[in-house]
């Protein structure tokens, strides 16, 4: 943007003076607006899981048909997502990993946060399930006998929601995992589930994920339910006050447009119709997680 707007100083240097000032002004008006997709770009910083589900590539091609604003997608661990967000990096931020979420807020980092929708973690593995899990309804169990029989075990490693969630599984297992069966792939969670399948282990994934590529897969679905697999997901605008740099207008609609009545159904009826259920339950109007709706969706 600078050199292009010393080129076209210089070419106006020598014209007349009223045609140097309208061009001045609309140079001006040009920067102020951000011509040439300043303004209108917006910068989301999300978890991998909504790219490898396929959720996004429903999503932003709607919302940018809907508004002016072309979205810039980066997908990465929900830490890292909020660690850009945190330096003003990013605009608008769709995360799972509540701690630091709520640490994001309290560091006065974002305006708002509101909740979008939620699916569930589950354990996944290979069909001989070795550590023989399957059908357990204890998260935390599943995780010893894994322990127990040092079976492979994949962790994302990357300071995700997944992987933050692990973490406390193991926490709650009374468990700190070490040795050659327990392996980081500091990947996100497709990569992470092409991992486990290739080295035949277990790993943590979203539901939604999983059901998005499982036809590339060779893991089963061994153990589900729990109330600590719970994964709710939220929408953070960046605050201008403190990132002044950041797009507020922009990712107060895309906010704003995500927890609508309209997209979220469009949420709940993603995947339905392809694995026979919802990979993501709408969840805009609810207190907390799990909590009982104050209304079906934002307005």
């Amino acid at each position: 943007m600078n050199d292009h707007r010393d080129l076209v100083m210089q070419r106006i240097a020598g014209r007349p003076r009223a045609v140097g000032i309208l061009a001045l002004l609309l140079i001006v008006v040009a920067t102020i607006y951000g011509c040439g997709g300043g303004s209108h770009e917006l910068i989301l910083a999300t978890t991998t899981s909504t790219q490898d589900s396929g959720l996004l590539d429903v999503l932003i091609p709607q919302f940018e048909k809907e508004h002016d604003y072309k979205v810039k997608t980066v997908a990465v661990g929900s830490g890292e997502a909020l660690r850009l967000a945190g330096e003003g990096e990013a605009d608008v931020v769709l995360a799972h990993s509540p701690k630091a979420e709520e640490d994001f807020m309290a560091a006065g980092n974002g305006e708002s946060r509101l909740v979008v929708m939620h699916n569930d973690f589950i354990i996944v593995g290979p069909g001989d399930d070795p550590a023989g899990i399957k059908g357990l309804t204890s998260a935390a169990d599943a995780f010893k006998k894994i322990a127990s029989a040092e079976a492979i075990f994949l962790s994302r490693g990357d300071q995700s929601g997944t992987n933050t969630k692990e973490l406390s599984l193991w926490t709650s297992a009374g468990i700190q995992p070490s040795g050659a069966w327990y392996q980081e792939t500091g990947s996100g969670m497709g990569a992470t589930l092409n991992v486990a399948t290739q080295k035949r282990g277990y790993t943590l994934s979203d539901r939604g994920t999983y059901l998005a590529q499982k036809k590339n897969l060779d893991l089963d679905l061994l153990v589900e339910g729990d109330k600590a697999l719970f994964n709710q997901y939220h929408v953070m605008v960046v605050d201008p006050k403190k990132h002044s740099n950041v797009n507020a207008e922009g990712a107060r609609a895309f906010a704003s447009w995500i927890t609508s009545v309209e997209v979220q159904k469009t949420i709940g009826d993603f995947g339905v119709k392809e694995y026979g259920q919802q990979l993501f339950i709408p969840d805009a109007g609810k207190e907390a997680a799990g909590a009982t709706p104050t209304s079906a969706a934002r307005p």
